[in-house]
């Protein structure tokens, strides 16, 4: 081989090492990790009332079972399933006839008890007449008797004759007292004539009393369920037995029951001793209620009306009360609810967002930053949610710097630089201070009307009269002896 090739050969291993002895040297060191940026703002700091948050259900203010009061045949029911009812409408009417004929043999009975008083008092004066005429002989006889005792004490007289005069006294003694025994006989009769008379216009009245309850009306004013019994069935009444029609819940307004527990009760006590709040034992505190599809807000307010005087036993736990207007029926009996009462009286609270908030085994913490840009870990005391945002209790000022995102990629210790953001609050629709309601704007149960106009000291002979909705409407009467209509 020649020198050349030789040469060649040396120039190229040369060359082909120099990169392999150059990847020997020392490695360049990596250059630092950036400082993390966090999103930082300062507590709200706002007014607020706390709302406890109970689930209710809505009760009917009224609910009536509507049952027949006298025993018949149902002939006609007089409503649709379903319907909005109003107090004194007709719902049902039970077979008039046996009640016709019943009030017919009691008008009959009362004439026939009048005309006795007629006779009796007749008697009565016939025995008043016998007893002046016997008492007028008794006078003469005994004045009689007198001149007779004179005239034979002066023996102008025999004494036989006296005897006989003595005899006619004694003889119209007797008829004296038999006189006033028929006299008092009389009376007696008449008395009992009387009374007859007054018992059988009872006996009447109670016959029209029962007429009456042949026309089953509303008692209040509400929705109507579904008729339990159909025409034409036999129906008892006037007892605890008696035949179920139907039943009638009340809408407007409408009350929603819910229960507190232990603590809550005593929570609420202690704060009405102090005055803060007012205790719903004694006044009318606002309450705002949402339906379960009404996420976020309270659209519908009421007031407390009721607490129970005693706590449950078996629960541990008070039963309260609100009502609220529902003039347009929304509510319903027996639907769930959310219900918001006031939990406290009006103070000025620290509000974060419940995503600045970590948690450990042992407690609720916050990362704040300091003025070196420093995170310092914060231990926290949590209340409830208001207006989207947590309530920190103890542990925060407001003056302070919390980090509300990043918490996941810093530690206490770290430098970190900052964003810097602002709480807001989002309106949950409850008020951040609140009153007792006045009692003139107290929500009150409707009043109810007279379901009847029913007089029992009406004339001999006068139909018994129903008012529905303030009309008056006789009966319409079917005599028991033919089809006329007797109004």
């Amino acid at each position: 081989m020649s020198r050349w090739t030789y040469g060649s050969l040396a120039g190229l291993l040369v060359c082909g090492l120099l990169p392999l002895l150059s990847g020997c040297k020392e490695p360049v060191a990596a250059a630092p990790p950036p400082i993390p940026q966090v999103i930082v703002a300062s507590p709200l700091i706002e007014p607020v009332v706390e709302w406890d948050e109970y689930v209710g259900r809505f009760e009917a203010v009224e609910f009536v079972e509507v049952r027949a009061r006298v025993s018949g045949y149902l002939s006609e029911t007089h409503f649709q399933e379903g319907q909005i009812v109003h107090q004194g409408d007709l719902l049902a009417t039970i077979d008039q006839r046996p009640f016709i004929a019943e009030l017919n043999n009691t008008e009959a009975a009362v004439k026939v008890a009048e005309a006795a008083i007629a006779q009796t008092e007749a008697a009565y004066a016939q025995a008043k007449a016998e007893a002046t005429s016997a008492s007028a002989r008794y006078d003469l006889a005994r004045r009689t008797v007198e001149r007779w005792r004179s005239l034979v004490a002066r023996q102008a007289a025999q004494q036989e004759d006296l005897d006989t005069r003595e005899a006619e006294l004694a003889q119209a003694k007797a008829n004296v007292e038999a006189a006033d025994a028929r006299v008092a006989s009389a009376e007696a009769e008449k008395i009992s004539a009387l009374a007859n008379v007054e018992t059988s216009k009872s006996l009447r009245e109670i016959a029209r009393l029962n007429l009456y309850y042949t026309e089953i009306t509303a008692p209040i004013t509400g929705r109507i369920s579904r008729r339990d019994v159909t025409e034409g069935n036999l129906i008892s009444g006037g007892t605890s037995q008696s035949t179920l029609l139907t039943t009638i819940v009340s809408l407007n307004p409408i009350h929603v029951v819910f229960d507190a527990d232990e603590a809550a009760f005593l929570r609420y006590r202690q704060l009405a001793m102090k005055g803060t709040p007012h205790s719903s034992v004694d006044v009318r505190n606002p309450v705002f209620v949402a339906l379960g599809d009404e996420h976020g807000q309270f659209p519908h307010q009421g007031q407390t009306d009721f607490i129970d005087n005693r706590l449950d036993q078996e629960t541990g736990t008070i039963r309260t009360r609100a009502i609220l207007p529902n003039e347009d029926f929304s509510f319903t009996p027996g639907l769930f609810a959310r219900v918001r009462v006031p939990g406290s009286s009006q103070y000025h609270a620290v509000l974060v967002p419940d995503q600045a908030i970590g948690t450990d085994q042992a407690e609720k913490f916050v990362l704040k930053v300091n003025e070196k840009n420093e995170v310092v870990r914060q231990s926290v005391t949590l209340g409830p949610i208001i207006d989207r945002l947590r309530v920190i209790r103890t542990g925060l000022d407001g003056s302070e710097k919390i980090i509300l995102k990043g918490i996941q990629r810093v530690r206490p210790g770290a430098v970190v630089t900052t964003e810097v953001s602002k709480i807001e609050a989002v309106d949950d629709g409850l008020p951040d201070r609140f009153e007792p309601v006045p009692q003139e704007n107290w929500i009150k149960v409707p009043s109810k009307k007279p379901l009847t106009s029913w007089n029992p000291l009406r004339l001999p002979g006068e139909h018994p009269q129903q008012v529905f909705s303030g009309r008056s409407e006789p009966f319409r009467l079917i005599s028991s002896s033919s089809d006329e209509v007797v109004e």
